[in-house]
């Protein structure tokens, strides 16, 4: 837990920079790219094409960062990224470009609050 002492919101951003970096790596992008096209604009088919594929990369990433190359280490970081994008817009920007790689854009009418 040694990796905890030390992260702060400039860790925070270098981590989440590394993993857009290792996402755009070529082969990565590739495999992305292929799963997007497999799933189409179905939501289900990304979660299960394309999301393992971005959390894969991002345990890849933390591990490198001290963190446990697992689930329960990708949810610790992830919950500290989200705890600290409250008051640190660049890390909410980062982590907002890495959603976006797994979640598409979702179109809401602002007028009733619904999604259409």
């Amino acid at each position: 837990m040694s990796y905890l002492a030390n992260f702060n919101n400039e860790n925070a951003k270098q981590i989440l920079m590394d993993i857009i970096r290792c996402v755009n790596q070529p082969e990565n992008s590739k495999k992305l790219s292929e799963a997007k096209a497999s799933a189409g604009k179905e939501m289900i088919l990304m979660m299960q094409h394309v999301f393992p594929l971005v959390m894969q990369l991002q345990l890849d990433v933390i591990k490198g960062h001290g963190f446990p190359g697992n689930r329960e280490g990708l949810v610790q970081f992830s919950q500290l990224i989200r705890e600290m994008e409250r008051d640190d817009m660049e890390i909410a920007r980062l982590r907002s470009q890495i959603r976006a790689i797994y979640l598409p854009p979702i179109a809401i009418n602002t007028t009733n609050d619904i999604l259409i």
